[in-house]
């Protein structure tokens, strides 16, 4: 990468990530210019394309924001912010109606609503889908068809965040933006993380392998409080076919019938009927432990499903025929792979984080609505109803920005990519304890000698050590020493500072 530096200035908000949370938060800006950075074009490399669930929200006359909210609550294990939960639900159906409007294809009832299906832990069904699995896909691309429509919205669609600029009052002005080899330093009065999750530290994951926390790790280094980022969720039917990323096996399935069970056919988790449908947690615990121990995880939909499958979930349907599967007439591997990031960067419902002209939104940011397991298909309704809140928000932000950008930290090779994300899937994953976290956090400092304070290695570092620091199982964090929950439910929240270790706060 060449020394010389670009320079530009911009008078309105400047949104990293181009996600469905960062293109409703830039069409909610307008009319205020507002800048959108990719590190690839719209619509790819983003996790909200491949979200195969739908948007989670109360849309019948048997449903409500309460029952919506208490349901978010009790997959949250003890650690859902109340507040925070309750604008989300009050705002489902006004984010769906707002989707629709901009184009987005939900699929309808016969009386022209929408059609809503049952998933994992919900008390009744609430889903809104496109195409039975085809919601994220479709969803932003309705949204980027508004942004590219949008007179007050500029995207540029190479651009890789590399640090935040800050200045001496820690303010967060501008950001280092890398075009291939070019640097570009963007004064903004305000900027909004939208860089995704972080399931590209795991070995498995079914997210894009590029996502690996580096807005996380950036904001952390800037001084930024994070919030919880123990919380990894692990979503229990990744086919596993030996793809990086994993294709998914949207949780529907299981839904409309479809059962977990080992080489032998025996159910995974008992024979009732909806045993397959409790918490995430829960089942991905099931399948990992059946694979460990060399029996096997299926998910068979022969007879939920059967010769339904092409047109009632058309990207399983391909996913397993290009791996060589009929799922019509065979069940489908799967395991439990990093799927979503519960924890993050601690900001409220506009987006607002701890430092000054920063906001974050998203997977990337932590509003305390998943707490320790996030409810299916509560993040696509979180990306777009608190988008539209931080667009607002950001683009009432005044200043001129600046500030200083700072070192800019070596990138990780590709062998110690390799070995971080072989790390993190055996010592970091859906079953943890002390013995793997410290050989975790033995491997970063390793690593971290070739490439000191590289994003990557601060965010898999902030999960490594608040899971060590986490002496009880909680919500997505299991740990195999301390398999209860502690009495009382806490945060994790952790601010670096200067010399500071990365230690956390709940014990």
């Amino acid at each position: 990468m060449t020394k010389s530096v670009e320079r530009l200035r911009h008078d309105g908000p400047l949104i990293i990530g181009g996600g469905l949370a960062g293109l409703s938060a830039a069409l909610q800006a307008g009319p205020r210019s507002t800048l959108v950075i990719s590190p690839a074009p719209l619509l790819q490399a983003c996790s909200s394309a491949w979200a195969q669930g739908g948007v989670a929200a109360a849309l019948t006359s048997s449903d409500s924001p309460d029952l919506h909210a208490a349901d978010t609550a009790r997959a949250g294990a003890g650690l859902v912010e109340a507040e925070a939960t309750r604008a989300l639900t009050e705002a489902g159906r006004e984010t769906v109606e707002w989707l629709a409007a901009l184009g987005a294809p939900f699929d309808r009832d016969a009386a022209g609503g929408f059609a809503v299906n049952l998933e994992a832990a919900h008390s009744i069904a609430r889903v809104a889908r496109v195409g039975g699995d085809g919601a994220g896909r479709a969803i932003l691309s309705a949204l980027v068809a508004a942004v590219r429509a949008a007179p007050h919205v500029t995207a540029i669609e190479d651009g890789r965040l590399v640090r935040l600029m800050q200045d001496a009052h820690g303010r967060i002005g501008g950001a280092l933006i890398a075009r291939g080899r070019r640097l570009v330093e963007i004064t903004a009065p305000a900027v909004v993380l939208a860089t995704g999750g972080a399931g590209g530290l795991y070995a498995m994951t079914t997210n894009p392998s590029a996502l690996r926390g580096e807005g996380l790790g950036l904001a952390a280094l800037a001084g930024a409080e994070i919030l919880d980022p123990e919380f990894v969720q692990f979503h229990p039917t990744a086919i596993n076919v030996g793809l990086d990323p994993a294709p998914l096996a949207t949780e529907a399935l299981r839904g409309e019938g479809a059962r977990l069970v080992d080489a032998s056919g025996v159910f995974l988790l008992g024979d009732a009927a909806d045993a397959d449908l409790a918490a995430r947690d829960i089942v991905a615990r099931a399948v990992h432990r059946a694979v460990q121990s060399g029996r096997g995880a299926f998910l068979d939909a022969r007879q939920a499903i059967g010769a339904h499958f092409p047109e009632a979930f058309p990207a399983v349907f391909a996913a397993c025929l290009g791996a060589g599967l009929d799922p019509r007439e065979q069940p489908i591997p799967v395991a439990a792979a990093a799927h979503y990031h519960m924890g993050g960067i601690a900001a409220d419902a506009d987006g607002r984080t701890s430092l000054e002209g920063l906001f974050a939104v998203g997977e990337c940011a932590a509003t305390g609505v998943h707490g320790a397991n996030r409810l299916a298909s509560n993040s696509l309704l979180e990306a777009a109803a608190f988008g539209r809140r931080t667009g607002l928000a950001a683009a009432q932000a005044i200043g001129a920005g600046g500030g200083d950008a700072g070192l800019v930290a070596p990138a990780l090779s590709a062998e110690a990519l390799a070995a971080l994300r072989q790390a993190m899937t055996a010592d970091a994953g859906v079953e943890r304890d002390a013995g793997g976290l410290t050989r975790l956090i033995d491997v970063i400092d390793r690593l971290e000698i070739e490439a000191p304070r590289a994003p990557a290695l601060v965010a898999a570092r902030l999960i490594a050590q608040a899971a060590l620091d986490r002496r009880e199982s909680r919500g997505g964090h299991f740990r195999s020493d301390y398999p209860q929950a502690a009495p009382e439910a806490r945060h994790s929240r952790i601010t670096l500072a200067a010399g500071q270790t990365f230690r956390s706060a709940a014990a």
